[in-house]
C-alpha cells in the first residue's frame, strides 16, 4: 500500500486543496484500522477507488471516534466496519456485543407472555435467584424439569406446584423457569391468577370469555401464580379454571402453579363457592387435574421480597 500512501500525500500537496480537506485526508491516512484495511485489500485497491471513497472513510473514522469517546453516534448500538463494494469503499454497521445481548434478551422475553406480573418476575433469571438450603430442593426440581422438557418436549412432563409463605420466591422462580424455557425456544404464559379471575368476570360484559379461555388453555406452557388468593367463585372454578385444566390435562400441556396453600388447603379453599354451597366433589375433581399436571414442591425460608 505504499504506492497509495505516496499518491495521497502528493495529492495533498496540491495548493488547490483546502487545508480542511487536507486535514480530513491526513486523519484518514493515519488511522490504524484504515491502514489495516488498505493492507488487506492491497491487490484490489487503486488510488481512484480510495479517492471516490473519501466521504465513507471520513464517516468511518468519525463514527469510531464518537464511540470511543462515548458520544452518540449516528447508529447507536452499532459499530462501523469498512467493506469493499463494487469499486468503492463503503461503511457497514453491525450490532455491538451489548446490542446483540440486549436483542437476544428481548427476543427471549417475547417468548414469555406475562399477564399482571411485577417487573422483577418478568425479568427473572435462575442465576439471580438467591440460593439457600431452604430453596435448593425447588431449584433442583426446576432444573430437572427444564432439562427434561428441553430434551423431549413431546412426552408427558409433570410440572411443579410451589407452595409456601409470602416472599420466599415462588413467583420469581416461575419467572426464572419461564426464562430458561424461552432459551430453549418454548413459549410460556405466566399470569397472576387472582387478577386473571377478575378480568374473566369483566369479559362477560365484552363477550370475550371463550376467546380468553382459549388463549390460556392452549398455551404451550402455562404458569398460574398465586392460585388460592382469588375470591372464590363457583363460575370461575367450574367454567373457567375447570375448563382450562381439563383441556391441558387431555392435551398433556405443562402447567405450573404457585400458592400460599398446600394442595390439601387449596382443595378446602375451592370447596366453598360464592353462593355459600359446600361442594367437596367439585373441588376434589379440580384437584385431581392439578395433581395430574403438577407435583407439590414446598418453599420455605425468610421473606426475601425486598431482596430480589
Amino acid at each position: 500500500m505504499d504506492h497509495i500512501g505516496r499518491a495521497f500525500y502528493k495529492y495533498m500537496n496540491n495548493p488547490e486543496i483546502s487545508q480542511r480537506y487536507k486535514g480530513m485526508i491526513d486523519t484518514i491516512m493515519k488511522d490504524a484500522d484504515v491502514q489495516a484495511f488498505f493492507q488487506k485489500h492491497e491487490e484490489r485497491l487503486t488510488r481512484e477507488i480510495v479517492e471516490r471513497s473519501y466521504s465513507k472513510l471520513h464517516e468511518y473514522v468519525q463514527e469510531k471516534e464518537k464511540i470511543k469517546l462515548g458520544k452518540e453516534s449516528q447508529n447507536p448500538g452499532y459499530e462501523p466496519h469498512l467493506v469493499l463494494n463494487a469499486g468503492y469503499i463503503d461503511v457497514v454497521y453491525t450490532p455491538t456485543d451489548e446490542t446483540m445481548a440486549r436483542e437476544k434478551e428481548k427476543e427471549l422475553r417475547s417468548r414469555v407472555h406475562s399477564m399482571s406480573m411485577p417487573k422483577d418476575v418478568r425479568t427473572a433469571t435462575l442465576d439471580r435467584f438467591v440460593q439457600s438450603n431452604e430453596r435448593m430442593p425447588a431449584i433442583l426440581e426446576s432444573l430437572n424439569f427444564i432439562d427434561s422438557f428441553n430434551g423431549n418436549p413431546k412426552v408427558h412432563h409433570q410440572a411443579l406446584y410451589f407452595y409456601g409463605p409470602f416472599g420466599v420466591g415462588k413467583s420469581y422462580l416461575l419467572g426464572a423457569i419461564a426464562h430458561e424455557l424461552a432459551m430453549g425456544g418454548h413459549l410460556t404464559t405466566l399470569m397472576h391468577y387472582p387478577t386473571f379471575t377478575m378480568e374473566m368476570k369483566q369479559a362477560i360484559q365484552s363477550n370475550t370469555v371463550n376467546e380468553k379461555i382459549d388463549a390460556v388453555k392452549k398455551a404451550e406452557i402455562l404458569m398460574l401464580d398465586d392460585i388460592g388468593a382469588e375470591a372464590n367463585s363457583t363460575w370461575i372454578r367450574d367454567e373457567v379454571l375447570g375448563v382450562i385444566l381439563q383441556y391441558r390435562m387431555q392435551e398433556d400441556l405443562p402447567t405450573f402453579f404457585s400458592s400460599n396453600f398446600t394442595m390439601q388447603q387449596l382443595e378446602e379453599h375451592l370447596r366453598m363457592g360464592n353462593r355459600g354451597d359446600d361442594e367437596p366433589m367439585k373441588a376434589k375433581r379440580l384437584m385431581e387435574r392439578i395433581r395430574f399436571l403438577s407435583r407439590e414442591i414446598p418453599m420455605t425460608g425468610k421473606n426475601r421480597r425486598f431482596e430480589q
